[in-house]
């Protein structure tokens, strides 16, 4: 039988780790930008910030939407679900867009801010992965 309480655990536990992602890709991109000063001008940190930013709250965004429509009706909870994670790809297409036409050279930095989420992901996993107790196979 599950224990409630050690349910109650691991749920707070990984509300924690949610809440504190975005906040750890703004960390990553900054550093990534720090980084990038030594060999770039500071126009390319800045794209690199930026994009960790809108990684950041696109994170924020699609959490909040979930966390929502998880409390709905299964059929209508899908189709919302659905469409609100198309206008979020179209809005993710249409920022990389605008800034392909209007700063073609600097969508490399915008795309390496904003994949700072997978450096995060990686890391919580291993966080993760160290701290269980024992293996399950």
């Amino acid at each position: 039988m599950p224990d409630p309480q050690a349910n109650e655990s691991q749920h707070f536990l990984e509300e924690r780790i949610l809440r504190r992602i975005p906040l750890e890709i703004l960390v990553f991109a900054l550093v990534i930008a720090s980084g990038s000063l030594l060999f770039f001008r500071p126009r390319t940190s800045l794209f690199i910030l930026a994009g960790g930013a809108f990684s950041a709250v696109s994170f924020l965004w699609l959490k909040q939407t979930i966390t929502r429509f998880l409390g709905q009706d299964r059929k209508k909870a899908i189709k919302s679900g659905l469409l609100i994670y198309l206008v979020r790809l179209l809005l993710i297409i249409g920022v990389f867009s605008i800034i392909i036409l209007l700063f073609p050279r600097m969508i490399l930095a915008f795309a390496a801010g904003f994949s700072a989420i997978i450096l995060v992901f990686f890391v919580e996993a291993v966080t993760a992965i160290s701290q269980m107790k024992q293996w399950k196979s």
